[in-house]
């Protein structure tokens, strides 16, 4: 009797090893699948920011991190957005005076979150400032050195 309770628990443990292989390799593969995905649309979206961008814009953003868009209803204000995470600054009259907190709700590749950014900005800027999270500086700062700061 004690042969054929021993010969089940083997098969049900070699039947669980079998099981747990191919969920890692599904995983695997979908994860792979996915990386790719992801490339594939970074790439994309790189594309569209080079298009979408003066040549003298995108070089800038290489050059300093950030784009600066002007806002279309304040003179002396710049936005400089982040192409990674971060918040995006406000500079007015060539100081740094606030900060703004606005993200995707889902994943985009960071040149899409920058040309976002932009068009928001240019098409409605008081919606833009309405979704935000503002966080304004108690004592305006000039921005980081490698900034070049348009005047």
């Amino acid at each position: 009797m004690d042969a054929p309770t021993g010969l089940s628990f083997v098969s049900i443990l070699v039947l669980s090893g079998a099981i747990l292989v191919i969920c890692v390799a599904l995983s695997w593969r979908r994860r792979s699948t996915q990386g790719l995905a992801r490339r594939q649309a970074q790439d994309r979206a790189e594309e569209l920011l080079r298009n979408v961008l003066t040549t003298e814009e995108y070089a800038r953003l290489g050059e300093q991190g950030y784009l600066e868009v002007s806002s279309p209803s304040h003179p002396t204000r710049i936005y400089c957005v982040p192409r990674g995470p971060g918040r995006v600054a406000i500079q007015e009259g060539g100081l740094l005076v606030e900060s703004l907190c606005i993200a995707p709700v889902e994943w985009l590749p960071a040149s899409d979150v920058v040309i976002t950014h932009k068009l928001m900005i240019e098409g409605d800027e008081q919606e833009y400032l309405r979704r935000a999270n503002r966080y304004r500086l108690k004592v305006p700062t000039r921005l980081p050195a490698s900034g070049s700061g348009r005047s």
